[in-house]
């Protein structure tokens, strides 16, 4: 027999070890991957953990019930409204398909909403009646500067003519320069007419004419005052030679005769430009009734808005301000106007000049009159007006800056909140970049004690991270969550943060949440919902990959947020509340619990997007425990407790809330 040589049996065992290195090699970074993920999911799924940090879970709706979240609203009903529009899609905006959800979180049921405009980018507040306003949106999508091909710009429509009549043209209407260019309207527009006003001259006037009276009546002075409508127009053709350099007139191509005379287009130099288009505002209002589930037409706003604020008053009126126009330019201030929910109109209020950047974020103070501008905002304008935090005094539009606040060229895709109770009149300011495409980002906190003699903002405790477009949810607890947002604009080079964060205002201290396990953005948004819990959507990221190779798409998954006090034990329960209480009523809720609650909080519904959600404030109930119940008294005090919708909780000795229960103030 032959041996072997000692070559051969080196190899004979090298072979078998030289692959199992192989596998081992192949496979030990996905077995470690598995392992960690394993160890992972079971640590955050486990009692302990979820009792100090909460849990989330995903929730993916079926595929024809998927919208682009671009507003959020807890209605009184305990749905919630998912409003998209076109959801930034402009194939969907060009057909015409704007979408609305309704969305159940007690069965995760839904269902499609009639959206009779593009909602796309409107203000929002609730109404006292628990109608949600829903003004403005999107008349035009923006065109960039390199996309151009027609020229475009303002065209101001006169009437001369004092008939009393309003005449309405139509989208596509054209209007005829004196050397044949053709331009058309790009919406739908109303003139008014003209203003005629008449006076008696009088002796000594320099006009006066003793021949031009009659029957002892003096002789008339007739003013007519041409209207004016400012639209958006387009050139009929392409190329620079549609470019106005100089004031023109035009004539309108569908009107003749007298008509003709009184009606035309007027543009000044530089109106009309080869420059990039911008988004366009609309100018209708819609209330959403929460218990027909349907959209209901009021007035029109005086003003077309794309990005405004609407901020509820205390006397059940909504201040409206700032927005893109119908030509794409920011209004400057001198547009703010007021709805009356009474009347279901507007009025402009010149005398309330106050320019805002798109989206400020606008609190009412417990002071009738009196609101506050955080320096929270969502966008266009420039970057040195209207960005400066301060008190707004509508009852002379005077304005009081505040000092202190860090990293002030970082508000825009900041978010602003209440702290605890309303009462305690606290404001924090939370992350932020700068503006535009600004890769900057900050992890700034900064809080506010509107009610101390020199208001000023001091630091909070910082997040682990700069972080643009976070979400603020307020809690029954007095906590807020602060979760989502990314540390570059919209997401680039996958900066999402997936993390999350509460806020203890009695410590003034941050304690880590779960993660979340969607990353979210820029067109995302987050409500408390009744039985506890958050509700997080929406993201529009531009990339969807760390090189910014891949386009983003989207988020149209939900994800809930379950906060630790639901681990924490049984919930405390309360009995039937009144639907609907008046300020400073006492009434009486029965509770076998009544011995354990430490506070009763009024939560008014979150109305939200863009970083912007004023609408949540939390109240705090004066309350006494009796044997079977709680003897509460409503505050009186309309700026603390404004007129709407809310969700009552009882809060336990161990910060446990039980389910919210709707309940209208009055």
């Amino acid at each position: 027999m032959k041996w072997p040589t000692a070559q051969t049996l080196r190899q004979r065992v090298m072979l078998p070890v030289v692959g199992v290195t192989i596998l081992l090699t192949a496979n030990v970074p996905p077995l470690y991957e598995f392992s960690s993920n394993w160890m992972h999911e079971r640590k955050i799924s486990s009692v302990e953990y979820q009792r100090e940090h909460g849990a989330w879970q995903i929730l993916e709706l079926p595929e024809d019930r998927r919208v682009n979240a671009i507003h959020a609203a807890l209605l009184p009903t305990g749905k919630v409204l998912l409003i998209a529009g076109s959801g930034n899609a402009r194939d969907q905006f060009e057909a015409g398909t704007f979408r609305t959800l309704l969305f159940d979180p007690a069965t995760n049921g839904t269902e499609v909403v009639h959206t009779p405009v593009d909602l796309f980018c409107a203000g929002h507040a609730f109404l006292p009646d628990g109608n949600l306003l829903v003004a403005g949106g999107t008349q035009r999508y923006e065109v960039l500067e390199e996309d151009v091909e027609r020229a475009g710009g303002t065209m101001l429509v006169k009437n001369e003519a004092p008939d009393g009549k309003p005449r309405t043209f139509v989208k596509g209407t054209v209007f005829v320069a004196p050397d044949g260019r053709r331009y058309t309207a790009g919406h739908d527009f109303v003139v008014p007419p003209a203003t005629k006003t008449v006076e008696p001259i009088e002796p000594g006037d320099p006009d006066y004419d003793p021949a031009l009276a009659h029957g002892g009546n003096p002789p008339e002075r007739v003013t007519v005052t041409a209207s004016e409508t400012a639209i958006w127009v387009d050139a009929a053709g392409f190329g620079d030679e549609y470019v106005v350099d100089k004031q023109t007139q035009y004539r309108v191509d569908a009107l003749v005769g007298a008509e003709a005379e009184n009606i035309y287009g007027m543009t000044m130099a530089d109106a009309i430009t080869m420059d990039k288009q911008d988004y366009q505002g609309l100018e209708q209002a819609y209330e959403f009734n929460p218990w027909t589930e349907r959209y209901e037409r009021v007035a029109d706003m005086a003003e077309k808005r794309w990005y405004p604020t609407l901020t509820a008053l205390p006397d059940g009126r909504v201040l409206t301000v700032s927005g893109l126009d119908g030509s794409g330019k920011i209004l400057d201030g001198s547009q703010n106007e007021i709805y009356d929910p009474a009347t279901k109109s507007w009025t402009l209020r010149p005398d309330l000049k106050r320019y805002f950047p798109t989206y400020p974020s606008l609190f009412q103070t417990a002071k009738n009159n009196v609101l506050f501008y955080s320096g929270s905002n969502a966008g266009y304008g420039p970057q040195e007006a209207g960005r400066e935090p301060g008190f707004w005094n509508l009852r002379d539009n005077s304005f009081t800056p505040v000092a202190g606040l860090r990293d002030t060229d970082q508000t825009e895709t900041s978010m602003s909140a209440w702290i605890g109770p309303v009462q305690d009149q606290k404001i924090m300011v939370v992350g932020g970049g700068g503006v535009g495409e600004s890769a900057l980002s900050t992890e700034r906190i900064d809080i506010i004690d509107l009610d101390s003699a020199a208001p000023r903002f001091t630091p909070g405790p910082d997040l682990p991270e700069g972080t643009r477009y976070p979400n603020l949810v307020q809690l029954p607890d007095d906590t807020t969550l602060i979760t989502n947002g990314s540390r570059d604009y919209r997401g680039r080079s996958d900066s999402d943060n997936h993390t999350a964060r509460l806020y203890h205002p009695d410590s003034n201290t941050l304690s880590v949440a779960a993660d979340p396990r969607i990353g979210r953005n820029y067109h995302s948004a987050a409500l408390l919902l009744p039985d506890g819990r958050v509700l997080t959507v929406g993201s529009d990221p531009l990339f969807r990959d760390a090189k910014n190779s891949i386009t983003g798409t989207f988020e149209q998954r939900l994800e809930l947020y379950s906060p630790p006090y639901l681990f924490r034990g049984d919930r405390p329960e309360i009995g039937t509340v009144p639907q609907e209480v008046k300020r400073g009523q006492k009434f009486t809720v029965a509770s076998p619990d009544a011995a354990r609650i430490d506070k009763i909080r009024l939560i008014r519904p979150g109305a939200a997007t863009h970083m912007l959600n004023n609408e949540q404030r939390s109240v705090a109930v004066e309350f006494t425990a009796t044997a079977g119940g709680l003897n509460l008294t409503v505050p009186r005090k309309a700026g603390i407790l404004l007129s709407g919708p809310y969700l009552m909780f009882a809060v336990d000795t161990d910060g446990i809330p039980s389910v919210g229960v709707p309940i209208m103030v009055s």
